[in-house]
């Protein structure tokens, strides 16, 4: 019933360690006055910040393989693990259809990428580069 609960309940689920201010509240009458449900969490919360544009490939590497492994863990988390390996199976069907959608997804990133620089090179989009 509450969107905050929803989304608070969502991130205890699939975090290992959740922020300990992490709840929800309804305001039943916000500056607009309409009701509103939201979800709190610590306004601060000392952890870094990973800066994509400035990773040199190996970098960019490192950082996908620990994106992809967190995501893994908050899969496991948030179902039953042994009936996801059961819904597997023992065969390599569902590894060779996600090697399918990645090569699908990053050729489409290819062509996506070609597009852009046609259209800046036609004068279509500006482009500036940043300093690394």
């Amino acid at each position: 019933k509450n969107q905050g609960q929803r989304v608070a309940a969502g991130q205890r689920l699939i975090q290992a360690t959740s922020d300990i201010m992490l709840g929800w509240t309804h305001v039943s009458q916000d500056i607009d006055g309409a009701a509103r449900d939201f979800y709190v969490r610590q306004l601060l919360d000392w952890k870094g910040s990973a800066v994509a544009e400035a990773m040199d490939p190996h970098a960019m590497g490192l950082f996908g393989r620990l994106c992809g492994a967190t995501l893994a863990r908050a899969h496991a988390r948030s179902g039953d693990r042994i009936a996801i390996a059961e819904y597997l199976g023992k065969t390599d069907r569902f590894d060779r259809a996600i090697v399918r959608f990645a090569e699908t997804y990053a050729d489409q990133n290819e062509r996506d990428h070609k597009a852009l620089l046609d259209a800046v090179t036609a004068g279509r989009v500006q482009a500036a580069a940043t300093a690394a």
